[in-house]
């Protein structure tokens, strides 16, 4: 059976960086696809990243292209999103998921498998 565990978030201020990883176990890493979504009270789970499962593509959001960056370890089953020059509007709780043989291009989380268990980033002004 197929795991994400997320590791990582916290709370800054603004103009400040957090990496996030993503751990899957159960499953053969290198044939998942990678998302990052984000969620808060006030909207629905929206995506801000993707990696495809050989890590050749990626996509983002376009208000943290430029300041994030996804990207991958195969040989160590983990994904990771890199946020520079975080910003107040970026707090929201961060979630990982895979999808198999993804291409990178998922935007919606109906197109991933597995999630993992969500991580608060605040970004404070």
């Amino acid at each position: 059976q197929v795991q994400v565990v997320q590791s990582g978030g916290g709370s800054v201020q603004a103009g400040g960086s957090l990496t996030l990883s993503c751990a899957v176990s159960g499953g053969t890493f290198d044939k998942y696809g990678m998302g990052w979504f984000r969620q808060t009270p006030e909207k629905e789970r929206e995506f801000v990243a993707a990696i495809s499962y050989g890590g050749g593509n990626t996509n983002y959001k376009t208000s943290v292209r430029g300041r994030f960056t996804i990207s991958r370890e195969n040989a160590k089953n983990t994904g990771y999103l890199q946020m520079l020059n975080l910003k107040p509007e970026d707090t929201a709780v961060y979630y990982c998921a895979t999808d198999w043989y993804g291409a990178g291009t998922g935007t919606l989380p109906s197109s991933y498998n597995y999630w993992g268990q969500g991580t608060q980033v605040t970004v404070s002004s």
